[in-house]
């Protein structure tokens, strides 16, 4: 099957181009359905109570960790200004 084209753009039989760009929209509108699809119907998503559980865990730990670098930090501080680096 040959293809006959006019010699201006836009005229006449369609462009491959233009059949192209509908098959890339039509794989972008397939992928939105898809992720759509999934994200409602198979990720199990938390319950309040285990998300507000998890936040908390996640508080704690950061004010630990939070703790711990102050500590260091205090104990670095103390030692630079007493020992290594006097008055």
């Amino acid at each position: 099957m040959v293809e006959h084209r006019s010699p201006k753009p836009g005229v006449g039989s369609s462009s491959l181009s233009s059949r192209a760009n509908i098959f890339e929209m039509k794989k972008i509108v397939n992928y939105i359905k898809e992720t759509y699809d999934e994200l409602v119907h198979k990720v199990s998503w938390p319950t309040y109570s285990e998300l507000t559980n998890s936040a908390v865990v996640v508080l704690y730990a950061s004010l630990l960790i939070a703790l711990i670098v102050f500590a260091m930090d205090f104990c670095f501080q103390t030692l630079m200004e007493s020992i290594i680096y006097p008055h």
